[in-house]
């Protein structure tokens, strides 16, 4: 398994035991770092660069080491590894310390509480692996624009 670590962030790989990690939930915007541009110096212009930062940041409030993030950690060249992530993701999940959802069509000051509410109809809600993120860890913390945390947990 490949991880973030959230210090230097580079990616580590781990066989066997694996560190306690933070995993991120998302959807996918412009400008993915893929695992081929994350040890590019052209990763770091990337948009979606500072969602892998600011995951980084986050997982470091929780004192953990390491993030797990599929845009990156998954090398989709390879089928064998592809295949692997596929079939492993519950359990990764399962195995987190916490999961960070990241919500970027939600903005902070949301209340998730409101009948119009915009976490409501946020677009994280409509992909295929939303249930099984869900209940897969025992903790998921939800995040809108710019990092904030929205109010309420799993």
């Amino acid at each position: 398994m490949r991880l973030i670590n959230v210090q230097t962030l580079a990616l580590e790989e781990f066989y066997g035991r694996v560190p306690p990690y933070a995993i991120l939930s998302q959807t996918w915007g412009q400008q993915e770092v893929s695992f081929d541009d994350f040890a590019t110096p052209r990763a770091t212009s990337m948009i979606g660069y500072e969602k892998v930062r600011m995951c980084c940041e986050t997982a470091k409030l929780f004192k953990l080491d390491y993030v797990w993030i599929d845009t990156c950690c998954i090398d989709k060249r390879s089928s064998a590894d592809l295949s692997e992530a596929i079939n492993s993701m519950y359990a990764w999940y399962c195995d987190s310390v916490v999961c960070l959802a990241y919500l970027s069509d939600v903005p902070t000051d949301d209340d998730p509480h409101s009948p119009r509410s915009a976490f409501a109809k946020s677009k994280w809600f409509t992909r295929g692996w939303t249930l099984q993120e869900l209940l897969a860890p025992t903790r998921v913390n939800f995040y809108g624009q710019q990092w904030g945390k929205i109010l309420g947990t799993k």
